[in-house]
């Protein structure tokens, strides 16, 4: 059983002695990003078999890039997660370790939720052909 934990406790050292290394902005860079990580898995599976329409909701003036993400899950219910999931890693990286405006991450978040929106409707309608 202590060799379990043992990684654990490792882990949690070494992160301890970055986050004590980091100012205070760069702690919270790093907050935002763990929730993003913690965020991804927390999303439930779509249900929806069929294209039916997004739900848009407004962007909020001062919104996060975690809360588009979670808003834009939201507007497409029926996008899996996982085909998104790289792409929207490389976005959420871009604006926290390489310091990309939010602004800019979440507009190419919405285009890419679209593209993924629509490549959903085309296979769809491709399986209802045959």
């Amino acid at each position: 059983m202590m060799m379990s934990t043992t990684p654990t406790l490792s882990i949690k050292r070494r992160l301890m002695n970055c986050l004590a290394q980091l100012s205070a902005a760069e702690r919270e860079t790093l907050l935002t990003f763990a929730e993003f990580l913690v965020q991804r898995h927390s999303i439930e599976p779509p249900t929806i078999i069929s294209p039916d329409a997004p739900v848009p909701l407004p962007r909020p003036a001062q919104e996060t890039v975690i809360g588009a993400i979670k808003r834009l899950a939201q507007t497409y219910p029926m996008l899996e997660r996982d085909m998104l999931f790289n792409e929207t890693s490389t976005l959420m990286s871009a604006h926290v370790m390489q310091g990309r405006a939010a602004e800019s991450v979440i507009d190419a978040l919405e285009t890419l939720f679209a593209q993924h929106y629509q490549t959903y409707c085309t296979r769809y309608s491709a399986e209802q052909d045959h």
